[in-house]
């Protein structure tokens, strides 16, 4: 387990290296790019800017053609044109809707506003032409921005970034779902072997029982000794379940929860002390799986006493809290980091020297998945006890 986790986690740093290695080469590229495409765009306007100035200063001798071709080629930089006055003299590939005359004249002066903010202004001197109107000093001055197609660049190194970060998502989820798909397999199958394995033993200790009986019928320990036998039979079964889905049939919590409370007291240390306190009926009837929940409470049970070191009080209590039947299990052990609510649950987390770190996983597992219901740390301080909580549908 600590194996397949340090490599899960080596994998993980290897996607996310990955991904930020690709984030900034894509950054650096694509700033790289649009940094050329400006200059590209930049030395376009500084051409019609030249071809505006020979447009406005043009005599009956000059040569239009070339003039009005570039002035009518450029379709993608969007530019408002003033002269020295400030009135607007031509505006090119904007968008904007307006409602009158005026209300365009204002809508062309806020965008050259906004364009000069931005320092995308350039100022063009006319030559004087008395002929055309062209007093001396006047001036042309163009305000314009990025094209589209150079906004939308500049958007494309993010888009890139939530696709790359996608995909690092989805590859370490689809590890982690396969991985533990197959790890499933294992455990499945390595239980079923487990509950086939005991059947030969169980079966043999029972018949050596029933010789025993016969020979010593007043022997207590005969009595004690068939118990453990049937707490081997219900173990194998619980094995055996693992993988499949188990049948949930009427049956009574509270007796689930004292069986397990009244085995486990007479097989532990007398300086634990387990208490149950049920309803005043003492009857809860839920459709669950009796072997399986009773696995759950055992764990809880087993994880108290050895968070109480063998000393301590253990108390199970099951009650009605609005549509929900309640089990807490509360002990007087060394508690739980508030950090390690949630990670509790997770297989292979332990703070044993010689623990799998599966038995809380299962149980929630049986809780959640089986029974539909909920499993979690209610609360825990650290030196005083815990209490676990398990709420299953009336």
């Amino acid at each position: 387990m600590k194996v397949w986790t340090e490599s899960m986690r080596q994998v993980k740093i290897g996607l996310v290296v990955a991904a930020v290695i690709i984030a900034v080469v894509s950054l650096v590229v694509s700033h790289a790019l649009i940094r050329d495409l400006q200059k590209e765009e930049v030395a376009r306007m500084e051409v019609w800017a030249e071809a505006m100035r020979s447009l406005i200063s043009a005599d009956e001798t000059t040569d239009l053609n070339l003039v009005l071709k570039v002035i009518n080629g450029n379709n993608s930089i969007p530019l408002v044109v003033l002269d020295e006055t400030g009135a607007v003299t031509t505006c090119r590939n904007l968008d904007f809707s307006f409602k009158s005359p005026e209300d365009s004249i204002a809508k062309l002066h806020e965008m050259a506003k906004r364009m000069q903010q931005t320092g995308q202004e350039m100022i063009v001197p006319l030559t004087p032409n008395p002929d055309m109107g062209v007093s001396e000093g006047a001036q042309l001055k163009i305000y314009y921005e990025d094209s589209l197609m150079l906004k939308r660049l500049a958007y494309f190194p993010f888009v890139q970034l939530g696709v790359v970060g996608l995909f690092v998502v989805i590859a370490i989820f689809a590890l982690l779902s396969s991985k533990r798909a197959e790890q499933n397999k294992v455990w499945v199958g390595l239980s079923k072997e487990t509950a086939h394995q005991l059947g030969t033993p169980i079966s043999s200790l029972m018949a050596w029982s029933e010789v025993l009986k016969e020979l010593y019928p007043e022997d207590e320990m005969i009595v004690e000794m068939r118990k453990d036998i049937s707490r081997l039979e219900l173990i194998a079964e619980r094995f055996s379940k693992i993988g499949s889905v188990p049948e949930l049939k009427d049956g009574d919590l509270c007796e689930v929860v004292e069986h397990v409370v009244t085995y486990i007291s007479r097989r532990t240390s007398n300086r634990v002390k387990m208490q149950c306190h049920f309803p005043e009926d003492g009857k809860v009837i839920l459709p669950i799986c009796a072997p399986l929940l009773e696995w759950v409470v055992e764990v809880l049970c087993k994880n108290a006493i050895d968070a109480m070191a063998g000393e301590g009080c253990i108390d199970a209590v099951v009650f009605r809290e609005q549509k929900n039947w309640v089990t807490e299990i509360t002990d007087t052990g060394k508690g739980i980091p508030k950090k390690n609510f949630g990670t509790v649950f997770k297989p292979g987390f332990t703070t044993k020297q010689r623990g799998w770190g599966l038995g809380l996983s299962l149980a929630k597992r049986i809780v959640e998945e089986y029974h539909h219901g909920k499993i979690f740390v209610k609360s825990s301080e650290l030196g005083k006890g815990t209490t676990f909580r398990i709420e299953l549908k009336a």
